[in-house]
Formats: C-alpha cells, sequence, structure tokens
C-alpha cells in the first residue's frame, strides 16, 4: 500500500485521498487485517475518477492482484468536522440534503487522543454487538491511517432511517458512546459525513451489498 502514495499524490483531479488499513471483520478491533485495505478520494469531478480508473498504474494493480475489490460512487449529503485539510461543510458545496428513501453511505472518523484510547477501545464491543443486530445495514469497515489512534468507519445502510435509528435511538449503546466521547472530549478531531451512493463495482465479502 505506501507505494501507491507518490503516485497518488501526483494524480490528475484527486482532491483529497487517505490510503486506509482495515480491521479485521466488519468493524473497529485492536487486531489488523493485513490482506485488505481501503482508498478514500475526493474528485474534482467524474472524469478525473473515470481517467484513474482506467490508466492509472495503482488502478491496474488493484485490477490485476487483488483477490476482490469494491469500488464505491457517492453523492454527498451532508457532514461536519475535519479530515486533514478535508473541512465539512465547506468540501461539499454539492451537496443534495438529506432523504429518507434509497441507500446511504455513512463516514466517521476521529484522531483519538492518547489519554482517552483505552476508553475508546473498551466503548466499541457493545456497539458492535448493536450493529451486528442493526435493521438496515448492508456492509460495514473499520478503517485507520494508524494504528489505534486514527479511525474511522464505512458503513452502507438499506436506508437513511435506519441509519439514524440506530445511530442516535436514546438507549442504545452507540448515543450513549456519542455523549461519553462528547463529555470526555475523546476526539482531537473528527468528521462524519453521509452519501448516496449511485454506483458500485466489484464485490464486497462476494456481493454487492447495494446490489446496484
Amino acid at each position: 500500500m505506501g507505494f501507491d502514495r507518490p503516485v497518488l499524490a501526483g494524480t490528475d483531479g484527486l482532491v483529497f485521498w487517505r490510503l486506509l488499513g482495515t480491521a479485521r471483520g466488519h468493524s473497529m478491533s485492536w487486531a489488523a487485517d493485513l490482506r485488505r485495505w481501503a482508498l478514500f478520494a475526493v474528485w474534482e469531478d467524474e472524469a478525473a475518477l473515470d481517467a484513474f480508473l482506467a490508466g492509472s498504474e495503482v488502478a491496474a494493480f488493484w485490477r490485476e492482484h487483488a483477490a476482490e475489490r469494491y469500488t464505491v460512487r457517492l453523492d454527498p449529503i451532508s457532514g461536519h468536522g475535519r479530515w486533514g485539510s478535508l473541512e465539512l461543510p465547506r468540501a461539499l458545496p454539492g451537496a443534495r440534503g438529506p432523504r429518507d428513501d434509497g441507500p446511504v453511505a455513512a463516514l466517521t472518523r476521529a484522531a483519538i487522543r492518547p489519554s482517552r484510547l483505552v476508553r475508546f477501545y473498551r466503548s466499541v464491543a457493545p456497539v458492535d454487538v448493536a450493529l451486528d443486530a442493526a435493521p438496515g445495514l448492508l456492509a460495514s469497515v473499520g478503517v485507520g491511517e494508524w494504528p489505534l489512534a486514527r479511525q474511522a468507519t464505512f458503513s452502507l445502510w438499506r436506508s437513511a432511517t435506519e441509519l439514524r435509528d440506530f445511530a442516535y435511538a436514546a438507549r442504545g449503546p452507540h448515543a450513549a458512546v456519542v455523549r461519553r466521547t462528547r463529555a470526555e472530549r475523546w476526539y482531537g478531531q473528527e468528521l462524519f459525513a453521509r452519501f448516496r451512493p449511485y454506483a458500485a463495482e466489484g464485490t464486497w465479502g462476494g456481493r454487492d451489498p447495494l446490489g446496484i
């Protein structure tokens, strides 16, 4: 994965990008999956993305050597926070506003304060259990820039309503963790964003979770 960085840095039309390692399974954990990684990328336009997928040596290597790969294209719906130079909502001039019908993608990212790491990871297990049972969840993965302290999650949901029900249910473990992160200042930097998936290619876990 590290060899891709200089190539991506010189890619035309690539506004913001992060190469990300992944946790084992579908959520955050101490254990890394060294066979799987992800790229989150923001592009100037569709043409720049198409050119990268068609002509980049990075994309060609993925096609030739990956046992499985999945690409999903996303339109921004809403978001707030910061991820390096990416600042929301300022970076979402095309955001179309939320809607309840159709699938939605959620990205959450946090730079965890070193003094809060133990509290953060102790809170993960109850949220994972609730996530496993959440109606409407199509797929999810825990990702990170650094081991342990720069963490994110990416998930696909059947609808925005079902995502909200999981994230903000008053008695749910996820909402309880959200309240603690704010009260105890777990994060030095954070970003939350929602997107509308409009195209997908490949498989994730042997299938296309979106079916589009």
